[in-house]
C-alpha cells in the first residue's frame, strides 16, 4: 500500500503562482508514474501532468489548459513529486489530486492510477 500526502494548496491572485508537494510512501518511488489531477466543483476531475522516468523511457505529459504554466517534477531521494503552477488563472481553482501508478501507465487516463492522495485545495482569485 502507498500512501500519498499532498501539501502547499491555498488561496492566490490570478497571475501568481503556487507549489503543491506530493509526499509517497513507496519504497520503489522511482518505478512509479506521478500524476496529477483536478476536479473543480461540479465538474468531473481532469487531468493536469504526469511523469514516468525509469525504463524503457521517460515520459511526461501535460494536459493542453496548463502546458507553458505548470511543470512537474520529482525528487526520487525524498519521494516526492512536486507541481509548480505559474501565470495562475481562475479556472485552476480545484482540488488537486496527486496519483501514483505502477510502471509506464497510460498516465492522462484516473483509472490507470493505483494510488490517489487526499488533495489539496487551490483556490486562485480574480
Amino acid at each position: 500500500q502507498v500512501q500519498l500526502v499532498e501539501s502547499g494548496g491555498g488561496l492566490v491572485q490570478a497571475g501568481g503562482s503556487l507549489g503543491l508537494s506530493c509526499a509517497a510512501s513507496a519504497r520503489t518511488f522511482s518505478t512509479y508514474t506521478m500524476g496529477w489531477f483536478r476536479q473543480a466543483p461540479g465538474k468531473e476531475r481532469e487531468f493536469v501532468c504526469s511523469q514516468y522516468i525509469g525504463w524503457p523511457s521517460a515520459a511526461t505529459s501535460y494536459a493542453d489548459s496548463v502546458k507553458g504554466r505548470f511543470t512537474i517534477s520529482r525528487d526520487n531521494a525524498k519521494n516526492t513529486v512536486y507541481l509548480q503552477m505559474n501565470s495562475l488563472k481562475p479556472e485552476d481553482t480545484a482540488v488537486y489530486y496527486c496519483a501514483a501508478g505502477r510502471g509506464l501507465i497510460s498516465s492522462m487516463n484516473a483509472g490507470a492510477y493505483d494510488y490517489w492522495g487526499q488533495g489539496t485545495q487551490v483556490t486562485v482569485s480574480s
